[in-house]
């Protein structure tokens, strides 16, 4: 199954529709709706009649899950799974909801180390920007952390995401804006990039892949990246800055989730960037190396409102390339099926021949 919704309420089961995902396309919101209504009316449970039963016992301790949840929040909830694509980072994200299908939260279950990992890393990241200033910015709040069932779990509160939406025109704006108070909010660094936190951060991170072909070619190029020294701005990033996981609304807030890879200390417009080759890629159907060599050839324009120095955007766009690549090797994606897990087959090749080409890179290994 795609999506599980509550099987005993025609309007938990209609708002579980509603809210599963972020609708990327015109037709994917009429399908969404057509679907919701269906459920709302009955005619849901007459054509998807599968059912899946959940009983409770065997879970180490933790007793059911939605007893826990229901405890944790003080109220009753409904549960609902959407399940996405294969990925290694792939873990149950469940939707809680009320009798009248509103949801009341969002539960993520860490179930593996890598899983598990992410799960605490967003519930650090949601409790530091707590803590900080994102004009225009608006952030789930951690309603609890902490252990079910021997799993990290995270649940934290439902944005607005059925406010009015902005209209077709703002909202990149809008989206721009928020991503350049991200960056901004953990504070912004100006420093040559050769030694720099995130120049050691990666090179460990690479040196750590050891003997994989790919890390090989990673490190040549962060090698040749280094012997330009670009004077950089650094700052934060959200990390997986896409479609799916911000909204604009008519009142000139973002709505943005999925904190789990945010970090600072890195090259500002890193979010830009990764918004737009994963557009590219997953929307508009670019050929992944394609896309990859015009986010690189384009990248200017992307990066013109951080403020980064003048000459540096196609390096900027390089080291995103091998965050991105790094992250994949690192999270085993290939091996999990992911479709861009194979950085040789798309990412790697566009850099080096960006490099190839570029005054001062001086070459990469092949």
């Amino acid at each position: 199954p795609r999506l599980l919704v509550p099987a005993g309420s025609r309007r938990a089961a209609a708002g579980a529709v509603r809210h599963s995902t972020e609708a990327q396309s015109a037709k994917a919101r009429l399908r969404r709706a057509v679907l919701a209504t269906a459920f709302r009316t009955g005619l849901g449970r007459l054509a998807f009649r599968d059912r899946l039963v959940v009983e409770a016992g065997g879970n180490a301790g933790g007793g059911a899950l939605d007893a826990y949840l229901a405890a944790v929040l003080g109220r009753p909830a409904l549960l609902s799974i959407h399940i996405g694509p294969a990925r290694a980072n792939r873990k149950p994200v469940v939707q809680l909801l009320d009798a009248a299908g509103v949801p009341i939260g969002y539960a993520k279950l860490g179930v593996d180390p890598l899983t598990r990992a992410l799960v605490e890393a967003e519930a650090a990241a949601l409790a530091r920007l707590a803590t900080l200033a994102v004009p225009g910015v608006q952030v789930a709040e951690v309603l609890h952390h902490g252990v079910w069932g021997g799993h990290a779990l995270l649940v934290q509160s439902a944005l607005p995401v059925g406010l009015p939406r902005a209209a077709p025109a703002p909202p990149a704006e809008a989206e721009r804006a928020a991503m350049v108070a991200v960056s901004r909010c953990a504070g912004v660094d100006h420093r040559p990039y050769a030694g720099s936190a995130h120049d050691r951060r990666l090179g460990a991170e690479l040196a750590a892949l050891g003997d994989r072909p790919e890390a090989a070619r990673l490190r040549a190029v962060l090698d040749d990246v280094r012997r330009v020294d670009p004077v950089l701005g650094l700052g934060a990033w959200h990390g997986d800055w896409n479609g799916g996981n911000s909204a604009a609304l008519a009142d000139g807030r973002v709505l943005v989730w999925d904190w789990e890879r945010f970090a600072d200390d890195v090259p500002l417009g890193f979010d830009a960037l990764h918004r737009r080759v994963q557009t590219a890629i997953t929307r508009a159907g670019v050929e992944p190396r394609a896309a990859a060599g015009r986010l690189i050839a384009g990248a200017a324009d992307d990066l013109t409102p951080f403020g980064q120095p003048a000459g540096v955007a196609d390096l900027v766009a390089v080291l995103y390339l091998v965050e991105l690549a790094t992250r994949y090797l690192r999270d085993r994606q290939a091996e999990a099926g992911a479709r861009l897990g194979h950085v040789d087959a798309w990412l790697l090749p566009a850099v080096e021949e960006h490099l190839a080409g570029r005054p001062g890179a001086g070459g990469v290994a092949k």
